[in-house]
C-alpha cells in the first residue's frame, strides 16, 4: 500500500484526518492505528479500562475523560490521587489559570499561588478542598477500597466524572490516592477510615477475568498503567492495548516501556492488536476521542 498524502479540505472533520493518518506515517500513522483498534474494542463490546498518569485535569482534559466515560469508550478508570484531587477542585468550583512556565516561583508562593508547568492554582482551591475532604472522610467508618472512596467523594459532587462514576457504579481506581492531598486529609480525618486495597485487586481481578475481550488506553504511565497491566498476570491477558506516552523506553523506566515487552510477562496476549503513540496525551487523547464520537 502506497502512502496516502494527507489532504487538508476546508470543512474536513476531525475524525476524517485521525483516519488519513492511519495510511500515512510515523506517529501520524500510529495515532490512526490507535483509532481504529479503539474502534474494534467498541464494535467488539469489549470491557475497556483506561489509565490517566499525569497532570491531565488541570492541563483540561477532564471535560474530554468525562465523555469517554459518558459515552461508554470506556468502562473503568484508573488514576492517580492528583488527577483525582484536581477533578474535585474544578467540581467544587475552582478553576485551573492559564500561566508560564517561566515564571517567578518564590514570587508565586508568596502570592499563593502554585504552579504545574504553565497551569497555576490558587492556595484558595486547596482550602476548600480541604474543607470539603474533612467534612466527607469524618462521616466515614469502616473499611474502604479507594474505588468506594472515589464514589463516596462523588455522591457528594455535581458536573463532575466522579459523580458520573457513582450514579452508574462505574470504578474508578486510585491506587495512589494515599499519595495525594486526599490521602493527607484522609489520614488527618478519617479517623474511622481504613483504606483497603485488596478490596480494589479483587474487584480489578474479577473485571480482569470477565469472559469477554479485554482492552486498555494507556495515558501516560507510572502506577495506573503497571496496576491496570498487573492483573493480566492472573487472567489471560489484554485483547488490545493503546498507550499514549512521551517516554522512550531505553531509560528503563514504565511510562516509556513498551507494550511488546507487556507480552513478555503475558499481561497482552501474543496475538492482541497494540500500538504505542509518542505524542502529548494533551494532543492526542482529544484527537481520538473526537475520532470516536463521529
Amino acid at each position: 500500500m502506497k502512502i496516502n498524502h494527507v489532504k487538508v479540505e476546508k470543512g474536513i472533520r476531525v475524525s476524517e484526518i485521525v483516519e488519513r493518518f492511519s495510511e500515512t506515517a510515523f506517529n501520524a500513522r500510529r495515532l490512526g492505528i490507535a483509532g481504529k483498534i479503539w474502534k474494534e474494542m467498541m464494535k467488539e463490546d469489549s470491557f475497556i479500562f483506561m489509565t490517566l498518569a499525569g497532570a491531565m485535569i488541570p492541563a483540561g482534559m477532564r471535560e474530554v475523560v468525562r465523555g469517554v466515560m459518558e459515552n461508554g469508550f470506556v468502562n473503568s478508570l484508573v488514576l492517580t490521587g492528583a488527577n483525582f484531587v484536581h477533578e474535585v477542585c474544578e467540581a467544587l468550583g475552582y478553576s485551573h489559570i492559564i500561566g508560564s512556565a517561566i515564571s517567578d516561583d518564590v514570587e508565586l508562593a508568596d502570592k499563593g499561588i502554585s504552579r504545574i508547568y504553565d497551569v497555576f492554582i490558587e492556595t484558595s482551591a486547596f482550602e476548600a478542598i480541604e474543607r470539603f475532604f474533612m467534612e466527607t472522610f469524618k462521616e466515614l467508618s469502616g473499611n474502604y477500597s479507594s474505588f468506594e472512596i472515589v464514589w463516596e467523594i462523588g455522591k457528594r459532587l455535581e458536573n463532575s466524572f466522579l459523580s458520573f462514576a457513582y450514579e452508574n457504579k462505574i470504578p474508578i481506581f486510585c491506587p495512589t490516592l494515599h499519595d495525594s492531598i486526599a490521602g493527607l486529609h484522609l489520614m488527618l480525618y478519617g479517623k474511622n477510615v481504613f483504606l483497603d486495597y485488596s478490596k480494589d485487586l479483587k474487584l480489578l481481578l474479577d473485571l480482569c477475568s470477565q469472559k469477554k475481550k479485554m482492552g486498555i488506553v494507556i495515558i501516560g504511565g507510572g502506577v495506573p498503567k503497571n496496576f491496570a497491566l498487573q492483573a493480566m498476570l492472573l487472567a489471560e491477558g489484554f485483547d488490545y492495548a493503546i498507550q499514549i506516552t512521551t517516554d522512550s523506553p531505553h531509560y528503563g523506566g514504565l511510562s516509556g516501556a513498551t507494550l511488546e515487552e507487556a507480552k513478555s510477562w503475558c499481561k497482552l496476549k501474543i496475538d492482541s492488536k497494540a500500538v504505542t503513540v509518542y505524542c502529548d496525551a494533551t494532543i492526542a487523547l482529544p484527537l481520538l476521542y473526537a475520532y470516536l464520537l463521529d
